[in-house]
């Protein structure tokens, strides 16, 4: 029994970065043996053990051949004579086909580490088009690295797009790769990536239109969309910050954006909390950014159409989503942070009026209504007043 760390472990450990997961591969193992040192059984498809100890994965040594259609399709077979070779040659990316010995000793058959090096993200074998997850799969390590595609690799993900199995990737299997891709460094490039191959206008059409629109106009606001989303990453904003931005900001016109975030999210079968940020994002963004130019009603109404008085947090992400979108398209932090923060105050004015105060002397509820959004509109009309007169 031959015992070897593989995968993103390895890779992480040569580029410098904190290493999350450790994945083993066993080899000349049987699941019986796995068994008796203690290892407890947790593999569905195929032979993988958590350690007793460390609950860290251990996999035997395995092959597989393609048995049907999608990223699914497929038979494992593990055996003790199995090499560490034929397992890491199942691999996608060369950077993820390495391993280390218990030794220390780098196991490197495909060239992992001068990739690395170089900065390329290169499939190891042909059977790499046998699985069409792995066009995402490119796309998020390039998100992730800020790496480029090899030529021939390019060439392969274009040939798997052709042959039409992304249709069978699941939605949850696709937001799945979008989501971690959002959350890396450079999450623009999962977009751009998918695009060179083809694979946009299949898994995320509505992202896939802003190419479609031509003309310098829709140039700018495709790359200003796609500055905008990497903008999140140094900020490090949360997941629904990110997906907001991006499938908030789809579109020019309001309805338009709502209607491709709506869809988008319906594709994706998005969370709750990615979803309704989104189409808040969609629906009240321009309407946000130009609110000191509102009318008290209006600001009134922008306000409670975004819950801002019974969600506060969320309403704050909301703002966080429309600032990177406004400074994408027109930067001008002094303009857009004078807005925000107006709009914040004027929150916080209405927020104060003591709505509890007014239910127990006028106990109808339609007038408690009328009356409590009267008391609102004169908190904002008096706030204005003052601030006018503070200028």
């Amino acid at each position: 029994m031959q015992i070897y760390r593989v995968g993103g472990s390895v890779r992480d450990e040569l580029l410098g970065r904190a290493v999350a997961d450790r994945d083993y591969v066993v080899v000349g193992a049987t699941p019986e043996a796995m068994r008796a040192l203690g290892f407890r059984s947790v593999g569905r498809d195929f032979p993988v053990f958590l350690h007793p100890q460390t609950h860290d994965e251990y996999a035997l040594a395995r092959t597989e051949r393609k048995s049907g259609p999608g990223h699914r399709g497929f038979r494992f077979h593990a055996s003790p004579d199995v090499t560490l070779e034929e397992d890491l040659g199942r691999r996608d990316l060369t950077i993820n086909a390495m391993a280390r010995a218990e030794n220390g000793t780098l196991i490197d058959p495909f060239g992992g580490e001068r990739d690395l090096r170089a900065g390329i993200l290169r499939h190891v074998g042909p059977a790499f088009a046998e699985d069409p997850l792995r066009v995402l799969r490119v796309a998020r390590f390039a998100a992730r690295f800020g790496f480029a595609v090899a030529p021939e690799t390019q060439a392969l993900m274009r040939s798997i797009v052709a042959g039409g199995e992304l249709v069978t990737l699941s939605s949850e299997r696709v937001w799945q790769e979008l989501s971690r891709a959002l959350m890396d460094g450079t999450p623009s490039l999962f977009v751009t990536t998918l695009r060179r191959c083809g694979a946009l206008a299949v898994v995320l059409p509505e992202l896939d239109a802003l190419y479609n629109e031509r003309g310098a106009p829709g140039a700018a606001h495709r790359e200003g969309l796609l500055r905008a989303l990497d903008s999140t990453a140094p900020a490090a904003e949360p997941l629904p910050v990110r997906y907001a931005v991006l499938a908030g900001g789809l579109a020019d016109q309001p309805r338009a954006r709502s209607l491709r975030a709506e869809r988008l999210s319906r594709r994706l079968n998005a969370p709750s909390d990615c979803r309704e940020l989104a189409l808040l994002a969609a629906r009240l963004g321009e309407r946000i950014e130009r609110a000191p130019s509102l009318s008290g009603p209006e600001v009134l109404d922008l306000l409670l159409a975004g819950d801002a008085l019974r969600r506060p947090g969320r309403f704050e992400r909301l703002m966080r989503v429309c600032a990177a979108l406004q400074s994408a398209r027109r930067p001008n932090p002094e303009t857009e942070h004078r807005a925000l923060a107006w709009l914040a105050a004027a929150r916080s004015v209405v927020r104060n009026v003591d709505a509890g105060k007014l239910g127990r002397t006028r106990p109808d509820g339609r007038e408690v209504a009328r009356r409590l959004r009267a008391e609102r509109l004169k908190a904002l009309r008096e706030w204005r007043d003052g601030t006018l007169e503070q200028r």
